[in-house]
């Protein structure tokens, strides 16, 4: 038996921040834009262009900033708002996940301690 721990935000019983949408985020911090990020999570760069936007409604704040692109460059980044809220939801998932697995090893006796880590899960939950 492993536990899972899926977590997410919501804001107005709306979606405003998960796992998924935070690694999409900070793709586009390490790339620089919003096609290469789009790429590593095997997203089309549309899906990915409106998961930031319905973020952004439903935060009601910018978090990427882009520019035109073209044969001489372009790119995106994380506004200074985008890239302090991404830090604050891994922080506090990271913490989280940490908190669950200390719950469950006390709860189910585990002989070993369980990795915080492997709490993570990539199935199904908000995209």
């Amino acid at each position: 038996m492993e536990p899972r721990c899926k977590l997410w935000l919501e804001h107005d019983d709306r979606l405003a921040m998960s796992d998924y949408r935070a690694r999409l985020l900070s793709a586009i911090a390490e790339t620089g834009s919003l096609s290469a990020a789009a790429q590593r999570l095997d997203l089309s760069y549309r899906r990915a262009w409106g998961k930031v936007r319905e973020l952004e409604r439903h935060l009601g704040l910018p978090l990427v900033e882009s520019e035109a692109g073209g044969a001489g460059g372009g790119g995106s980044r994380l506004t200074a708002e985008g890239a302090e809220f991404v830090r604050r939801y891994t922080q506090f998932a990271d913490d989280a996940r940490r908190a669950v697995a200390a719950l469950y090893d006390d709860a189910f006796n585990a002989p070993t301690p369980t990795d915080p880590a492997t709490l993570r899960s990539d199935r199904p939950g908000p995209r």
